[in-house]
């Protein structure tokens, strides 16, 4: 763009610009003297002076002297060989540059509007700034050439339907104005019309019972109620799908879980596993039978504080009860069928009490403990004395003796391992057989608490001196007999396992120790005490005085005489 006065301002007009006669200034130039040539001001404004400018000849318009008759303007015939030289793409006189000659006065015409382009041009396309400002398309009613009800055409610049303005000059244009806001109103209405026919015949091929769909006229099928069955059908699929969920979430969330109601029938017996949870153990009651749901047996448990109690074991329970009466079942002694294994019970006393669990002969256990493998380690040299470790077990009536046994070597096993027997033995300077038969005999001699470590002490410190240990436990072992009463006689029994005539610790342990008198054996109560003697319940004394320790063995005598007794 260049300065005021110095230039001729912006592009060339075009005769469709619907905005041309509406500007009050052209790059800088005032009304009147818009692309170098003078024009009238509108109506109502002051006439302004003319002054010429001095501009440079420009290369693409050649300076031409303008004929006002070659328009033909205000009726007279267009000339159609000017400009067909290429001198003004849109037919248009040259514009003298010094404004030198006379310039045509376009609003002095009728109508008030610049003449339209000439009909052999109007085929051909206008620069870029006319094709942005018309968007037009062949064949649409205001591309240059096609003629526009309304529109000025060739020789027509009067007013009517589509002329500009007289006044501001503005022309709506080939797509503008009151009819184009109608323009698709037909359209819309036929479509209208399509559809209400469509309507009726698909209402009147229903109550015919006519098969097939109708069609429209050109030959295309038309809609039917088909696809609004498919719709509903998938809305009442979704409606059912979203209830159902919803209805679970609420029986998962807030509704009480399934329970049976009543005491239940007939009888089952259900395993209960080692450390199983209370879930879990509703997990197992559900399988069984015994209970409707896991959540109904975990909010009964939850209202019950003892049931917190309820171990691992084999329980005698009914079918189909509710979750309040199992866990009140499952706490009664009575419906617990499990095996109870005292601390310090010999293998000889755990068989027994198998086979009277198991309702099987005599003997029975003791057959399987010699044949079937039961999981010992290898330094047990397969006795499986001192592995039945002391716990309640699960003993059911469908159980068998050697499955009853490897749960408990496998109880065992969990046992030391936690202590770590093995590398504790080692700090001890004892094998892990050792320390399992040492505590064998503390568990057969301690009577308090308190008592197992220093026992434990004792062991240590005979053997350490090289003496007999002397434990009666060891003679009753040998003779397969539990009896406070040891005679001299007794004390002869010939038997390995006799610690009056051998020196150090028996061939292996003589019971099943449990966890206290294992821990014991490891670690010893600190002290130099070699003789201890129970002279009755509660009243263990211990000593390193061998005359001290014979007269406490005198206390023990006469307190076995009150009783009918004796002791060593």
């Amino acid at each position: 763009m260049t300065e005021y006065g110095q230039g001729p301002g912006s592009q060339p007009w075009h005769p469709d610009d619907p905005l041309y006669g509406d500007q009050e200034w052209n790059g800088g130039q005032p009304v009147g003297q818009q692309n170098g040539w003078n024009q009238p001001p509108y109506e109502g404004q002051p006439q302004q002076p003319y002054y010429p400018q001095q501009q440079a000849p420009q290369p693409h318009a050649p300076q031409q002297q303008y004929d006002g008759s070659a328009y033909g303007w205000n009726g007279q015939q267009y000339d159609p060989s000017y400009g067909a030289g290429g001198t003004d793409p849109y037919g248009m006189p040259p514009v003298d540059p010094y404004g030198t000659g006379e310039q045509p006065d376009y609003y002095a015409a009728q109508g008030g509007y610049p003449p339209p382009r000439p009909q052999h041009m109007r085929d051909r396309p206008g620069p870029e700034m006319y094709e942005q400002q018309v968007h037009a398309h062949p064949g649409h009613p205001g591309y240059p050439g096609h003629p526009h009800p309304g529109h000025p055409q060739q020789g027509d610049h009067g007013g009517g339907p589509g002329a500009p303005d007289p006044e501001t000059g503005w022309d709506p244009g080939p797509d503008r104005g009151e009819h184009a806001f109608f323009a698709d109103r037909d359209e819309d209405d036929a479509d209208r019309q399509a559809f209400l026919e469509e309507e009726e015949d698909s209402r009147r091929g229903r109550r015919g019972g006519k098969g097939g769909k109708p069609k429209k006229a050109d030959g295309t099928k038309r809609r039917s109620g088909c696809a609004c069955a498919v719709v509903a059908a998938v809305l009442a699929v979704g409606v059912g799908t979203a209830g159902y969920f919803g209805y679970d979430f609420y029986k998962s969330h807030f509704a009480p879980a399934p329970d049976y109601s009543g005491s239940g029938s007939g009888e089952v017996q259900v395993d209960i596993p080692d450390g199983a949870s209370i879930s879990d153990m509703g997990a197992v009651l559900k399988r069984e039978g015994v209970i409707k749901s896991s959540g109904a047996f975990v909010e009964a448990s939850n209202s019950n504080k003892k049931a917190q109690s309820i171990q691992a074991g084999t329980y005698t329970l009914r079918k189909e009860m509710s979750a309040s009466s199992a866990v009140d079942m499952m706490l009664d002694p009575a419906s617990q069928n499990g095996l109870i294994v005292a601390e310090g019970w010999r293998a000889k006393k755990v068989y027994e009490e198998i086979d009277k669990k198991l309702d099987a002969p005599k003997g029975t256990t003791k057959k399987a403990a010699d044949k079937a493998d039961l999981g010992l380690p290898g330094w047990a040299k397969g006795k499986p004395e001192g592995f039945l470790f002391p716990s309640k077990y699960s003993v059911g009536k469908s159980s068998k003796p050697e499955d009853v046994l490897r749960q408990m070597v496998k109880r065992a096993e969990a046992e030391y391992s936690k202590t770590g027997l093995e590398s504790a033995a080692k700090k001890t300077g004892k094998s892990p057989e050792e320390i399992i038969t040492i505590a064998s005999l503390i568990q057969a001699e301690a009577q308090q608490d308190h008592e197992f470590g220093k026992v434990s002490r004792v062991i240590y410190n005979r053997l350490d001196d090289g003496m007999l240990l002397g434990f009666d436990s060891t003679i009753n072992y040998a003779k397969g007999r539990s009896t406070l009463n040891t005679s001299v006689e007794d004390t002869r029994y010939p038997s390995p396992y006799n610690t009056y005539l051998h020196k150090g610790l028996p061939p292996g342990p003589i019971g099943n120790p449990g966890h206290q008198a294992i821990e014991a054996a490891l670690k010893p109560t600190k002290g130099n005490w070699l003789y201890f003697v129970t002279v009755k319940p509660g009243d263990t004394r211990f000593t390193d005085s061998k005359s001290e320790h014979d007269k406490n063995v005198q206390d023990f005598n006469a307190e076995q005489r009150k009783q009918n007794g004796s002791g060593g």
